[in-house]
């Protein structure tokens, strides 16, 4: 079997990159060891940055529908609420930011919707297919399955999740840390005499530890999440879940009346020592394990698909050259240790919920991508940011960059037309000068950062040939 970007794991991380390759007319094989998509609710908020990431695959209403904002918290003592325990630092909306708040939606139906957007673009996913081994020359990668087949493809991505059989295929070490000694029993379970109006919270008792029951938007559901002793070994039968939530809190045994889903995990952080060998990606937890405190993980691995798509697109339909995909690496990974910090953080109850972990202020300013070229900036931002939304002329800016495309924003200045060659890889946007942006002219990349900024259209040629556009 032959294909241009072989995607190893249907998880969020690799149904993104399908997405995103398919709106591009790359051909893509998803390739996942189970017989069906992740079950169970284990990732589910989304920050606002992913959020626009969404807007733009063309998936954000259908992940609007299907979820719900966070329940203020309430905490229990002795079988009574003892006060209201607000997760997150409110952070107002604004033309320039207009998804600020986290949004929920359980992970298996995540995943249901990014497999319609995939196959709705024409790709697909191939269940039951397990790579065992990858072998690569300078021409492609072949990847062994467990099945006894292969798969030829120019290029390959792991995202094949924390114990990625890719990457260790590969010999690529992961460097980090224990976050937590105490195991965590993670479950999705549906409760009788509990109110959904509340992530629920109990604190550690001398008898176990911390323990919450979020109920999650909208299905019938709860989360549970509970810190077990350090060297517990954790039962995740029915009858073992009931009991911790029996044991930690008012409810009864009985009370649970199904448990659907159920898994543990150790919290650790750990970063992979590359994010590429020759022509195969790490992406997500294949290449940074968090621990989930903060919605980091899930958000950062989006992410990664979505910087690595548009450069994977960019060379294999002949628009640049290959040496674009060296900045995947060089972009992705610092990006993934700051967040790896700022889970630690969240978890070990040093950093709140809120602007820190919106993930809006990431950016890429020391990027080989990057060209600021502006002596005296007339606004706030500078080329690496995030482009916010707005509108310019009556259009919103999300509008404009929606889509597989380059967006120049000419703002209070003039730029030429774009040349025939770029019709359909760049669009123009002409207003005048304009909130954070100032006045200038600004090149945004395809995954919604400004690549290059300056106060007038010199130099923007001399960009296109460096990135490959021209």
């Amino acid at each position: 079997m032959n294909t241009d970007v072989l995607i190893v794991g249907a998880g969020p991380t690799g149904l993104t990159l399908g997405i995103d390759l398919a709106r591009r007319g790359v051909d893509a094989l998803l390739v996942e060891r189970d017989g069906t998509l992740f079950p169970g609710s284990r990732g589910k908020g989304f920050q606002p940055r992913t959020m626009e990431v969404f807007d733009d695959l063309g998936v954000l209403d259908a992940i609007r529908a299907a979820g719900g904002t966070y329940p203020v918290g309430m905490l229990w003592k002795d079988g009574h609420r003892a006060g209201e325990h607000r997760m997150f630092e409110p952070l107002p909306a604004s033309e320039e930011t207009p998804y600020t708040e986290p949004w929920m939606v359980p992970q298996w139906r995540t995943q249901e919707i990014l497999r319609d957007r995939l196959e709705e673009l024409g790709g697909r996913v191939a269940f039951g297919r397990e790579v065992v081994g990858v072998l690569q020359d300078a021409y492609g990668v072949t990847a062994r399955l467990a099945s006894g087949g292969t798969v030829h493809a120019r290029y390959a991505v792991a995202a094949d999740g924390g114990r990625s059989a890719v990457r260790r295929a590969l010999g690529v070490g992961m460097t980090g840390e224990t976050v937590d000694p105490h195991p965590m029993l993670v479950a999705d379970v549906r409760i009788d005499g509990l109110d959904r109006d509340n992530w629920h919270f109990f604190p550690a008792e001398e008898a176990g530890g911390r323990l919450a029951l979020c109920p999650l938007a909208g299905i019938e559901d709860f989360q549970l999440t509970a810190e077990l002793p350090a060297g517990t070994e954790v039962d995740l039968t029915p009858d073992g879940i009931r009991k911790v939530i029996a044991d930690r809190t008012h409810l009864a045994a009985q009370d649970v009346t199904e448990v659907r889903w159920a898994s543990d995990f150790r919290p650790r952080a750990a970063l992979a020592d590359r994010f590429r060998v020759g022509r195969v990606f790490l992406a997500g937890d294949a290449a940074h394990v968090h621990s989930p405190a903060g919605g980091q993980g899930l958000n950062t691995s989006i992410q990664d698909a979505y910087n690595l798509g548009w450069k994977l697109g960019a060379v294999l339909t002949g628009r640049a050259p290959a040496t674009l995909l060296d900045s995947y690496e060089e972009e992705r990974r610092p990006i993934a240790a700051q967040m790896l910090g700022v889970s630690t953080g969240v978890h070990r109850g040093e950093v709140r919920r809120g602007k820190a972990t919106q993930q809006l202020a990431l950016g890429y300013p020391e990027s080989s991508l990057t060209a600021e070229t502006r002596t005296a900036p007339t606004g706030t931002l500078r080329a690496g940011d995030r482009a916010p939304d707005g509108k310019v002329d009556g259009v919103r800016l999300f509008d404009a960059f929606r889509g597989p495309h380059w967006t120049l924003l000419a703002l209070g200045t003039d730029v030429p037309d774009v040349p025939d060659e770029h019709l359909g890889a760049i669009r123009i946007v002409r207003g005048p000068e304009h909130g954070a942006y100032g006045r200038g002219a600004f090149l945004v990349r395809p995954d919604g950062y400004i690549g290059w900024a300056a106060e007038t259209s010199d130099g923007l040629m001399e960009y296109l040939v460096r990135v490959g556009l021209r």
